[in-house]
């Protein structure tokens, strides 16, 4: 679906001794992709597109989208947005059997070779091969490393399958291998933070992973191997985030430098600016964010809700749109994505389901009576023209930056207020003017 060479540039880079990013955008909510899209419009950028093998696989995953028809979507709104094709890039993450764990190995690898398989079919040029999660049948506890190895090469092997099917010219696909602990998400609790990965493991990793393509006559695919996934300390959970602290990942800095590849970092959500720009300076040049995205998204349909109960709460001809209520009781009422994370008396679980930085309200927007309620909201305020101060009061960023009454207002007040992370991501991402780093600016704890 597109070039693969800014992928390449972030290693080339690198190698320059140059700091460069990509955010990784882990999100299927069109919203989010729009402003996305958006941004890299205006900063010239490339946008990394993600999906998990949760979320979209041969079966549908949980969203019952499979490869190809998630590549059609991010394709079509990339071509409303005017975005060329080449600067879109469609990734990966977390392929391997994890959607099939509870079967046995045999079967669940079966599974996510084909899985594997119609990423590669489908145009996606970053695939990022994880098979470190054990199956019904593997011995309890953390799978071997020798283990997960061999079985991310089976992968590759399968996804080079793929590869050589594909018509002439297709792009090979880029590899990125490894996982991190504890697993993504925002999963964090409040006391501590993660272990950033040692550097000796880090190592013995890429080792392992390296002798299993080997053994499969994969050297060919290994050296498109452009990124390795570590924990460098950071992660999220519902009224936590635990920041980058540089220090702890020193010495992997020295391990990407002399493999000649870059580090892939998870859960970098609501990290400030000045940590994301110093995680870009120390190797890890793929940011992925998904949660935050969302939660700005919620953030801003909150707020638009607030304003059209100001603008018409008071008049009974009006019918409000409930959106924030539609979006409750979507949630109770079918609790399977939220139940296992949320803990404490109603009121505190009422909270987290609206307002937790894990965002578990992103399962549910596709609901029809949410989309519903979303598509009244929309209609109440379109043509309306919004105060000024009513707009600063609720979205203060956009009070100056648009005009009250201006076409598609609600929905491009959404954007924005997304935007407003995506540029975060954006400003970090890019090389650093000569002679700032976030080194001089970062407080080591």
């Amino acid at each position: 679906m597109a070039e693969l060479s800014p992928l390449l540039e972030l290693v080339s880079a690198r190698k320059r001794g140059e700091a460069r990013g990509v955010s990784s955008v882990c999100s299927a909510h069109p919203a989010v992709l729009q402003a996305a899209f958006e941004q890299a419009l205006d900063d010239g950028g490339t946008v990394l597109v993600e999906s998990t093998s949760n979320q979209v696989n041969q079966e549908g995953g949980y969203t019952g989208v499979r490869p190809a028809e998630f590549a059609a979507f991010v394709g079509r709104l990339a071509e409303e947005a005017a975005l060329p094709p080449g600067r879109v890039i469609l990734g990966g993450d977390h392929l391997g059997p994890h959607p099939w764990r509870e079967q046995g190995a045999t079967i669940a690898m079966a599974r996510a070779g084909a899985m594997v398989r119609d990423y590669v079919r489908a145009g996606y040029g970053k695939i990022h091969l994880d098979a470190s999660m054990a199956c019904a049948d593997d011995p309890l506890g953390p799978l071997a490393e020798t283990v997960a190895a061999v079985r991310t090469a089976e992968l590759a092997a399968a996804a080079e399958s793929a590869a050589a099917e594909c018509p002439a010219g297709w792009p090979a696909p880029l590899y990125v291998v490894g996982t991190e602990v504890p697993p993504p998400g925002g999963q964090a609790s409040a006391h501590g933070g993660p272990v950033p990965t040692r550097a000796a493991d880090a190592e013995r990793a890429l080792a392992l992973t390296r002798e299993a393509f080997a053994r499969r006559g994969l050297e060919r695919a290994f050296v498109r191997v452009v990124a390795l996934v570590v924990q460098p300390g950071v992660e999220f959970g519902d009224d936590v985030v635990h920041p980058y602290r540089r220090e702890g990942a020193a010495e992997l800095a020295a391990v990407a430098d002399a493999r000649g590849l870059v580090f892939e970092a998870h859960s970098t959500d609501y990290q400030e600016e000045e940590r994301l720009r110093a995680l870009v300076e120390d190797r890890f040049a793929i940011l992925k964010v998904g949660p935050e995205l969302t939660f700005a998204f919620r953030e801003a349909v909150f707020a638009l809700e607030a304003i059209e109960r100001e603008l018409l709460g008071r008049l009974p001809t009006n019918r409000l749109s409930g959106v924030g209520q539609a979006l409750d009781e979507a949630m109770r009422s079918d609790p399977r994505h939220w139940k296992a994370w949320y803990e404490g008396d109603e009121e505190e679980v009422r909270l987290r389901r609206q307002f937790s930085l894990s965002d578990r309200c992103r399962y549910y927007w596709t609901r029809p009576e949410v989309q519903a309620a979303l598509g009244r909201l929309h209609a109440n305020l379109e043509g309306r023209r919004l105060p000024r101060g009513l707009l600063s009061q609720y979205l203060p960023h956009a009070a100056g930056a648009v005009a009250g009454d201006e076409p598609g207002l609600p929905r491009r007040l959404e954007r924005m207020h997304v935007r407003r992370v995506l540029g975060r991501y954006a400003r970090a991402c890019r090389p650093a003017p000569a002679g700032i780093s976030a080194a001089a600016e970062l407080p080591l704890r």
